[in-house]
């Protein structure tokens, strides 16, 4: 039976987004196939958080289109996009403190729930079967896949940061996505929290069909998993492609070190430089 190539599940063309005089996007151009993991890298002020935040809905751009699952996003407000499957962390994590572990996770249900304000008020009825069901749902398999359940009563402010980064993946994966956005996930991790972090990543595309888009600096861990890697400068697409082609792309080193510093230095992929950052 010949290979059908299926059509991508996000597909951005020629977006364009400024501030004043100064273009944070400029004409990018890129796909994201179902099932993948892509990541985006650049060095800092590329434009990659920039990305996301158009992506999700938070700033509107000035001129390009966006189109995910088929159906053309460009104009629709951020509530709407995670709706229909667009979930995302933040690269500062952006959590309630003062709440536990597992009432920020069912947080990011609330854009699927059906409850009415008068059902939640009474807490009867449809509000607490969708709340069984719910709690559940984050119980069986967000929690245990996660492996959080030691904490899931603790108050956020409680926990060491890798684990609040990991809460905050939990309450991405509570809307049910079908594209995950994550904002450089293991920033500020160790390495054996970086490990974990990226076996979890592995594990809910593997587990739950989920597709990944990813944001990171870690140009280690960026390499291991990644089937595609987009490359942004200064607002521009320089390169994509397989992560090995990615990493040995002179106009990537050459992003990354500069020209000079490129040339002097042939075998400082950007990889390598991310294992000895």
């Amino acid at each position: 039976m010949p290979h059908v190539e299926q059509a991508p599940l996000l597909e951005i063309e020629g977006l364009t987004l400024a501030f004043g005089g100064v273009k944070a996007l400029n004409g990018i151009t890129m796909s994201v196939a179902p099932g993948s993991i892509t990541s985006v890298i650049g060095p800092n002020g590329a434009g990659k958080t920039s990305l996301f935040n158009t992506i999700s809905g938070f700033y509107r751009p000035q001129s390009g289109s966006l189109r995910f699952d088929g159906e053309d996003i460009t104009r629709l407000p951020a509530p709407e996009r995670a709706r229909r499957g667009l979930a995302r962390s933040f690269q500062n994590i952006a959590l309630f403190r003062g709440m536990t572990v597992l009432d920020n996770i069912k947080l990011g249900r609330h854009c699927h729930l059906r409850t009415n304000i008068f059902d939640a008020l009474l807490y009867f009825g449809r509000a607490r079967r969708e709340e069984v069901a719910l709690r559940a749902e984050i119980e069986e398999r967000i929690i245990d896949l996660l492996e959080i359940d030691h904490i899931r009563h603790a108050p956020v402010a409680a926990l060491p940061y890798g684990l609040q980064k990991r809460v905050e993946m939990a309450r991405a994966l509570a809307m049910r996505p079908k594209i995950l956005m994550l904002d450089e996930p293991v920033a500020g991790m160790n390495r054996e929290e970086t490990e974990d972090m990226a076996r979890f990543i592995l594990d809910v595309r593997a587990e739950w069909g989920v597709t990944v888009l990813m944001v990171e600096h870690d140009m280690g861990m960026v390499m291991d998993i990644s089937d595609h890697v987009v490359v942004l400068n200064f607002g521009q697409k320089i390169a994509e492609g397989r992560p090995e082609d990615v990493q040995n792309d002179p106009e990537v080193i050459r992003a990354y070190l500069g020209s000079s510093r490129a040339t002097e230095a042939p075998g400082a992929t950007p990889a390598a430089m991310g294992a000895a950052a």
